[in-house]
């Protein structure tokens, strides 16, 4: 029998066109043994159907952002290791058992998915140079992941400041964080998919917030030293 030792919270902002199945993927991990997903103020029907497939719902009164709705996730479950993964996986969840592994075996504090290069890039690429330039005058260290959102975790290393940045700063202020704490991160493979912005008006905003918030963080780290 599989040790259920895996709590999975999912922050989810109208996400109903695919949170459904992210949830329904990852009931056929037999290790979790908990899914909260924290509805952060969606006005869509997300929480329904998040209830709806078996998910523990925690359902905040507004959109507050992402890492404080991971931050209320992580108040609410107690599992010694914590999946942070985001709500549009759909059917590729289920390669978050990948970065279970490790951690049960001691071998990684945290685990970080690292997707398939896209050949079909929607950008310019800006956002990820700035990510990783900035990973690596804070800390000296290379990392692909920086701007990953699926993540795992032992629980009993996660500190509330890493969920302290606001917006899109939160997988990069987070890994500055980690890696300057010294702790054992390994990157992994997956095969997963998720939403891909356009080079539309929208995608082309979406990228611009990304930069401003990344280089925030950038700028008040670097000041902080």
């Amino acid at each position: 029998m599989a040790t259920r030792d895996v709590g999975v919270i999912i922050p989810a902002y109208n996400e109903e066109s695919r949170i459904g199945y992210t949830i329904r993927a990852l009931r056929d991990i037999q290790s979790i043994d908990e899914i909260l997903v924290v509805d952060d103020g969606s006005t869509d029907n997300t929480a329904e159907i998040a209830s709806k497939e078996g998910a523990r719902l925690l359902k905040l009164n507004r959109n507050y952002g992402k890492g404080y709705a991971l931050l209320q996730g992580i108040k609410a479950l107690s599992c010694p290791i914590v999946l942070l993964l985001d709500a549009d996986l759909g059917e590729s969840a289920g390669e978050a058992e990948k970065l279970i592994q490790p951690i049960r075996e001691g071998k990684a504090d945290v685990t970080i998915a690292r997707f398939p290069d896209n050949p079909e890039k929607s950008g310019f690429g800006m956002v990820k140079w700035l990510s990783r330039f900035g990973v690596r005058i804070l800390t000296g260290k290379d990392m692909k992941t920086v701007l990953s959102g699926q993540r795992g975790f032992r629980r009993d290393i996660i500190n509330p400041e890493f969920f302290r940045y606001k917006g899109f700063g939160i997988e990069f202020g987070m890994t500055v964080d980690l890696i300057n704490r010294g702790l054992r991160i390994y990157e992994i493979d997956v095969q997963m998919t998720h939403s891909v912005t356009g080079m539309n008006w929208a995608g082309i905003m979406h990228r611009a917030r990304q930069f401003r918030d990344i280089s925030s963080v950038l700028l008040k780290k670097f000041a902080e030293r």
